[in-house]
């Protein structure tokens, strides 16, 4: 079998996120270990200068060639990474450099494949690779990519989007997830299980999962509702009433559902609802149970119960959600 050469090239710049510009290559050098003769993929670190870059983590990275030298090169697989700085409100804001901007905008016209790390989607949006798009990135600057790019459909809660050949992925460690789907799309699912395993990582995990799962979606700013959230994921599948949560903490219904809506956002009935979902997402995921079970397990007590639910907070139903994300061993029938 002859070997097919991609070359994919990562942008380097100061202050640019390291492991957003190191996990895609270790997942691109496994790939090329499982498959031998199969994968050919030539990873080179492409900035203004071969001066050494300087990431947001202090440690120096060498590139292998400047823009101007790739400037005849055809490219299979562009990778962006970004940078992010932080304000006095201990915000976070994506940094865009023009010239960043400019040289990804001339790799991307010879590039069959576009993608970004991490807020690097705001690098792609000001080359306008992302207009009249579905994108996705760092949850932290979602409204930032939103607000200055209208023309960009932002979804702050997928691991990575693919429209067209341009793919965006969401922050830090989803680096990993993203370049494991290339690899997939190049090579297929089981060369990139194979990687996935090789990674010790625990799945190699769907498109459509969220960034974040419910139990750290929100972060309470109370020790007495912190503890209730912890109270709540243990007994998830027992009955759960506003009435036994309010007496577990010592306070009146009343009271539990103020401070609830004041520090979650949402009603205590609408957080344990969102709670039980992530659990039977993640069963129906990783396990063979018939959905029965889950709704038994997860404290949503009948399959209707439990397809009302995933229609209501996902828009799906838990047969189509267990076929479009399966990972584990094929389900009892």
């Amino acid at each position: 079998m002859n070997t097919v050469e991609r070359l994919v090239v990562i942008v380097l710049f100061d202050g640019v996120d390291l492991l957003d510009v190191t996990g895609p290559p270790e997942v691109f050098a496994l790939a090329r270990r499982e498959t031998r003769e199969a994968a050919g993929y030539q990873v080179v670190l492409v900035a203004e200068t071969r001066e050494p870059v300087v990431t947001a983590a202090g440690v120096r990275v060498l590139p292998d060639a400047t823009f101007e030298e790739l400037r005849t090169r055809s490219v299979d697989t562009l990778v962006v990474p970004g940078a992010v700085e932080s304000g006095g409100d201990r915000r976070v804001r994506a940094v865009v450099d023009p010239v960043v901007v400019e040289r990804v905008g001339e790799l991307a016209a010879r590039t069959r494949r576009v993608t970004s790390v991490c807020v690097g989607a705001h690098v792609l949006a000001a080359c306008g690779l992302l207009d009249g798009k579905r994108a996705t990135t760092h949850w932290s600057t979602a409204r930032q990519l939103a607000a200055d790019h209208d023309a960009v459909e932002v979804d702050p809660d997928p691991i990575f989007i693919r429209d067209g050949d341009v793919w965006t992925g969401a922050g830090i460690s989803a680096c990993l997830d993203l370049s494991l789907a290339l690899v997939a799309d190049d090579l297929g699912e089981a060369v990139a299980l194979r990687v996935a395993r090789q990674l010790v990582m625990y799945l190699k995990r769907p498109g459509g999962q969220s960034q974040f799962s419910v139990p750290l979606e929100q972060v309470a700013t109370t020790r007495r509702i912190e503890e209730l959230r912890h109270y709540i994921l243990g007994a998830v599948a027992e009955p759960l009433t506003v009435a036994r949560l309010a007496a577990h903490a010592h306070l009146s219904d009343r009271q539990l559902t103020r401070i609830f809506k004041a520090e979650l956002g949402m009603t205590p009935h609408a957080y344990i609802e969102s709670v039980r979902v992530e659990r039977a997402r993640n069963q129906l995921e990783t396990t063979d149970a018939t959905l029965e079970r889950i709704a038994a397990t997860c404290g949503l007590g009948t399959v209707d119960t439990l397809v009302r639910a995933f229609r209501r907070r996902l828009d799906t139903t838990p047969t189509e959600y267990r076929n479009r994300f399966r990972t584990g061993p094929a389900p009892v029938a």
